[in-house]
């Protein structure tokens, strides 16, 4: 088949311009409203989207003052979306460094039966203090010792979501049989930072495991991703970067010995839609005008690892901000900005307002057939294999988006008119992956497996996953 554009519906409260609370059209009590997101979930669904996303941190970033940022827990949230939807797929974030594996893929789990098997999981790690003394932390893990965390997580998830084969399923009456236990594995694992006997307490779904997804550019996200994802979300101002790090990305995942075409690379676009394109400016300038600078202020400085005295709104950033090996929380995003403000000669001020829409995420203010051109022109260029679009306003710009760009999309035969499968995996091309433990005896159970742990070195065996080991599951 002809290859396909990937879309994501990815919803943030109001909308993703950090202003779109103030318009009169939007209710301010968004953000923790269920009905809210199972409405525009089921727009997406109309439009056949590949999936709604949403992002989430322990812990409560910004000042409340700015803008609403109360929300649902992932997983519970899609699990009410799972119940008005029948096919689009379900992604949410959650964090290596403040779950264990037993309890986050028990919820995976769920959801997967819940939903058919439209999960996706987008792994983080999450930086930051704040969120470490939310879990009796004094501060956050270093990078490194949150990505060697993160490694060790995906191993023991995966072997878990794996524990039971997939004709477990007896459902013998008359014998008085459900199921088959010798298709039920524990998976002894033993580590440096986790100990897990398993097996989870729930069967493998439609899918076999959920979507892995990740979000990291820097160089440490940039490998795990290329020994783990199937999809990579990333932020990108210009077509040039995108290119380059969609190259880049796609030969790592070569050298780890996977098939690089199974590896979906989504950047995000932030699209602004009007009638005319001065009309969509126009809107695109009066978010702009409502964001409140002495806020956005304190956020880039914290990116930014500096204090927010140090930043001038109507002047350059300073020349001498830290280095990204000094920086612990968003080592990517700092980058981006940097070069943002510096290759473009930009104020802080100026800065403020190219963020406020995507917080780094391209902002594209066009007609409809604009916003498609330029979806197009990435997408059959090497730039990306689809997008996680990211409405600045909701649920109006999400509804444009669907009513006007879309049908432009399908017309041109980038974008499916019907849905073709049922599960997440299915949506985006990805093989259903086998179950490790497929022909491995009982004898086998009785003896710990052991995980190469901290992402060390590659795994020995099939079973202990990461590099070429993950490959051959895939």
């Amino acid at each position: 088949m002809p290859r396909q554009l990937i879309l994501n519906a990815f919803l943030m409260s109001n909308g993703h311009h950090e202003a779109s609370w103030r318009l009169p059209e939007s209710d301010t009590h968004a953000a923790t409203d269920v009905t809210h997101y199972q409405r525009l979930a089921q727009t997406a669904e109309r439009a056949h989207f590949d999936a709604v996303f949403f992002a989430d941190s322990p812990v409560l970033h910004g000042d409340v003052t700015q803008r609403p940022y109360g929300v649902i827990e992932p997983t519970v949230l899609l699990a009410a979306i799972a119940a008005v939807t029948e096919r689009i797929g379900l992604v949410a974030t959650a964090s290596t460094s403040y779950n264990e594996p037993y309890n986050l893929a028990r919820r995976f789990a769920g959801l997967e039966q819940i939903s058919g098997g439209r999960s996706g999981w987008n792994v983080v790690t999450t930086a930051g203090d704040a969120a470490a003394r939310n879990f009796s932390l004094a501060s956050q893990p270093g990078h490194a010792d949150r990505y060697a965390r993160a490694e060790e997580f995906l191993q023991v998830t995966e072997k878990l979501w794996d524990s039971w084969e997939d004709d477990v399923h007896v459902g013998d009456k008359g014998g008085g049989t459900w199921g088959d236990a010798s298709k039920v594995h524990p998976v002894l694992h033993r580590g440096e930072f986790f100990r897990v006997d398993g097996p989870l307490d729930a069967p493998r779904s439609p899918q076999g495991r959920p979507v892995i997804i990740q979000a990291g550019s820097s160089e440490s996200g940039r490998d795990f991703a290329a020994r783990w994802a199937e999809a990579v979300f990333t932020a990108h101002q210009s077509i040039e970067s995108a290119r380059e790090f969609y190259a880049d990305l796609k030969r790592r995942v070569a050298l780890a010995g996977r098939d690089a075409d199974t590896v979906k690379i989504l950047p995000g676009i932030v699209p602004v839609i009007g009638a005319t394109e001065a009309e969509a400016r126009a809107l695109d300038e009066e978010l702009d005008r409502l964001i409140l600078p002495e806020h956005a202020l304190r956020h880039l400085a914290g990116v930014l690892g500096v204090d927010p005295s140090r930043l001038e709104l109507d002047r350059p950033l300073p020349e001498d901000l830290p280095e990204e090996s000094a920086i612990e929380a968003n080592k990517s995003r700092r980058t981006l900005i940097v070069a943002l403000g510096r290759d473009e000669g930009l104020t802080v001020r100026q800065i403020i307002g190219r963020l406020g829409g995507g917080r780094g995420h391209q902002t594209f203010a066009g007609t409809a057939v604009q916003v498609a051109d330029r979806i197009e022109h990435w997408f059959t260029t090497g730039a990306a294999d689809g997008f996680n679009i990211m409405p600045p306003v909701l649920p109006s710009g999400l509804e444009v988006f669907t009513r006007e760009v879309v049908p432009i999309l399908q017309e041109r035969g980038l974008f499916r008119t019907e849905y073709t499968g049922t599960t997440l995996r299915e949506h985006y091309g990805l093989p259903r992956p086998a179950s490790l433990f497929t022909g491995r005896s009982a004898d086998d159970d009785g003896a710990p497996v052991r995980a190469a742990g901290g992402g060390a070195a590659e795994a020995q065996s099939v079973l202990l996953g990461g590099g070429a080991a993950h490959a051959a599951r895939q």
